[in-house]
């Protein structure tokens, strides 16, 4: 009897285990991400960045940045959410993802109003641009002890009553009709300075920054947003 002859076994993929319960996924490749690099080199360009301006902007070295621009490095997602903040653009566009189409015109019926710290306001444009734009009410003694410093840069157009306005150690007292266009990251009060409160139409810098946190200093407990 003659020995059997060796069969040939197929080598098998392993079957996929799910993870535990409570344990985390485990997280994808760096080479299952996008690819940034062309992205990140795309939009500092747009931005009219040097390599090296853009690197301290961002708190980075040349040398990393350039590296992250290459490919040669993945970049990590807070470092990610940074280069959006200095490129004044999304996490999403990035990554090249498509953003959908936003309406260039919004409705007045389509502005719901939202109540933060006293104040209401109407968001006047599209969300997730660069540029956010509020129509605002601010009643007399609302918020006008807060003072603010961020990054970005605010205007502002007086439509009624009288607004008092704080920029450092000066302050102004704009008429309707007036306007300011001044750094955030110059300390800033705004109060309305007559007992009717003031309207005003109000634009921001800061991208993706919700307007009720840093411009209008948040929902006031008991008040939708």
């Amino acid at each position: 009897m003659s020995p059997a002859e060796p069969t040939e076994h197929q080598p098998t993929e392993p079957e996929p285990t799910e993870p535990a319960p409570g344990t985390a996924a485990p997280p994808p490749a760096a080479d299952a991400l996008p690819a940034v690099a062309p992205q990140l080199r795309e939009l500092r360009r747009r931005a009219s960045l040097t390599l090296e301006a853009a690197a301290r902007t961002a708190g980075l070295s040349p040398a990393h940045l350039s590296r992250l621009e290459t490919g040669q490095r993945q970049p990590s997602l807070p470092m990610l959410l940074t280069l959006a903040r200095v490129y004044g653009t999304t996490v999403s566009e990035l990554l090249g993802e498509t953003v959908a189409d936003r309406d260039a015109v919004v409705r007045a019926p389509d502005m719901e109003p939202t109540r933060a710290g006293g104040w209401t306001y109407w968001q006047a444009g599209a969300s997730g641009r660069g540029m956010q734009a509020l129509r605002v009410h601010v009643p007399h003694g609302a918020q006008g002890d807060i003072v603010r410093v961020h990054p970005g840069e605010e205007w502002l157009y007086v439509l009624t009553g009288r607004l008092r306005l704080h920029l450092g150690d000066t302050v102004h007292l704009l008429e309707p009709g007036d306007s300011a266009h001044f750094d955030s990251l110059t300390p800033h009060r705004i109060a309305a300075a007559e007992r009717g409160g003031a309207d005003f139409l109000f634009v921001h810098t800061l991208l993706q920054s919700p307007a009720t946190a840093l411009c209008l200093g948040g929902p006031t407990q008991g008040e939708p947003t």
